[in-house]
């Protein structure tokens, strides 16, 4: 996957010290990634998802239709709001390590203030809110890079590509022929 500036530009910060509003940044070797600052939006727009999935109603979560590209299997049924619950949570937990881990479930999972995350975790204010832009970071990586389908763009996670798969070609062992009674008759007196 690469970052390209159209992707990071309206999500990165206008006064972010390092990228100033371009959302990459370039290390000396000439190799392009993303700014902090974009990563951090990046996860700030899934944690919003998030909440809004597990707060809503049981009710109002629907099943939907996912068509694919393909004759064995042209379309499979969700649950589109509890499937990216379980995305979300599940590649929290293979990316983050013990500490990170349960600093996570504490204070976004569990809602707890900084306050009592730093004292059950036994850490000052300084290292509770470095280790909480760390977890912002190393998730709103892994929400993007994650392949084959990755959890941001939010709108191609819950409504599918943008784009419909290639067009189909016949295969080459199908040849077309023009019927006679279809060509163009041609005017007498006129070669073709």
């Amino acid at each position: 996957m690469e970052w390209n500036r159209s992707e990071t530009l309206a999500l990165a910060k206008h006064n972010c010290a390092h990228c100033h509003g371009a959302g990459l940044r370039f290390s000396r070797k000439g190799a392009v990634a993303p700014c902090n600052c974009v990563l951090r939006t990046i996860f700030r727009i899934c944690w919003d998802r998030f909440v809004r999935c597990v707060t809503q109603e049981r009710h109002l979560s629907r099943v939907s239709v996912e068509p694919h590209v393909g004759r064995a299997r042209p379309a499979t049924w969700g649950r589109k709001d509890e499937e990216y619950i379980a995305d979300f949570e599940i590649i929290a937990r293979r990316t983050l390590d013990d500490f990170e881990h349960r600093l996570f479930r504490y204070h976004f999972l569990l809602g707890a203030s900084w306050k009592l995350c730093a004292k059950k975790l036994e850490i000052d204010r300084g290292n509770f809110f470095h280790a909480v832009y760390r977890i912002e970071q190393k998730l709103g990586r892994a929400f993007r890079e994650t392949e084959p389908y990755p959890l941001f763009p939010l709108d191609e996670y819950f409504h599918g590509p943008s784009r419909i798969g290639p067009p189909r070609m016949p295969p080459k062992s199908e040849t077309f022929i023009r019927p006679a009674a279809l060509e163009f008759p041609v005017p007498v007196g006129k070669t073709a």
